[in-house]
């Protein structure tokens, strides 16, 4: 039985517009040329972050119209109360990030629309909590969405093998996550061109590609290795039960039936 939450075509279409505007707002840097007004000052961070929160709503509502019923809404609220609840015990600090393995797992099961609406409710919840509402903010639950999306897009497998499949995931998106947010900020954290690791406005875009690299191993290196590790090792730990205890859940709920039905009609007299 699929217990996945189902995404309908506008849905993935607005997903599909939604990575879009995900490639240009993190990979901005790679793809301008040296003249762009875009490249010139530090307008760019403040512009996608204006930009992302409205391109957030509009996906967010297409997944919730006829995707998202009451029963999904209630599941989806408590894993993000959950998340909220356990990020204080690591919030990044040295790497330790306690919420990414609930992302993993929420959506392996639920399926990659509800998992991209879990990592963007999950990542707000818990900034507010943490106090880590900025500029930054749109970033992380733009890439949390796609880390939990991605999970809802792995192969069916089951056991031992999906196990390990959800670990191996869980440490490269991890690691691709904290790439994506030095992205986001590296060309305005060195200036440009006063390094290696600095960047290069309109250059080549390995060029540009490998310095953003060598910038995260030479600064970030050991938070993501951090959240590499805390990820898969959450998940490894409470990955058999979580994901009985979510599937069952999901089955019980029936996402797929009507939350209410009409009573049915008695047959009239003969």
């Amino acid at each position: 039985m699929n217990t996945s939450v189902r995404v309908r075509p506008r849905a993935t279409l607005a997903l599909a517009v939604a990575a879009a505007i995900s490639v240009a707002a993190f990979g901005w840097p790679l793809l301008v040329s040296a003249d762009a007004d875009i490249a010139q000052g530090t307008t760019a961070p403040w512009t996608f972050a204006l930009l992302l929160p409205l391109v957030l709503a509009v996906v967010l509502a297409e997944i919730s119209e006829g995707g998202l019923d009451a029963k999904a809404v209630a599941m989806l609220g408590v894993l993000s109360a959950l998340g909220a609840a356990i990020r204080p015990l690591g919030a990044g600090t040295a790497g330790i990030e306690t919420v990414f393995f609930l992302l993993v797992l929420g959506g392996r099961v639920f399926g990659p629309g509800f998992g991209f609406v879990l990592g963007n409710t999950m990542l707000f919840a818990s900034a507010l909590l943490t106090g880590g509402v900025g500029p930054w903010l749109p970033y992380q639950m733009l890439g949390a969405a796609w880390v939990a999306l991605g999970a809802g897009l792995l192969p069916p497998l089951r056991g031992r093998a999906e196990l390990a499949l959800l670990a191996a995931y869980s440490a490269i998106a991890s690691l691709v996550y904290g790439l994506l947010l030095n992205l986001s900020f590296w060309p305005f954290a060195l200036g440009a061109g006063g390094t290696s690791l600095s960047y290069q406005p309109g250059g080549p875009i390995l060029d540009n590609l490998v310095r953003v690299v060598a910038f995260s191993l030479a600064t970030s290196l050991g938070w993501d290795v951090g959240r590499a590790i805390t990820t898969t090792v959450l998940v490894l730990a409470t990955g058999p039960v979580l994901l009985r205890t979510l599937r069952r859940a999901a089955r019980k709920a029936s996402f797929t039936d009507p939350v209410f039905t009409d009573p049915p009609v008695a047959p009239p007299p003969t």
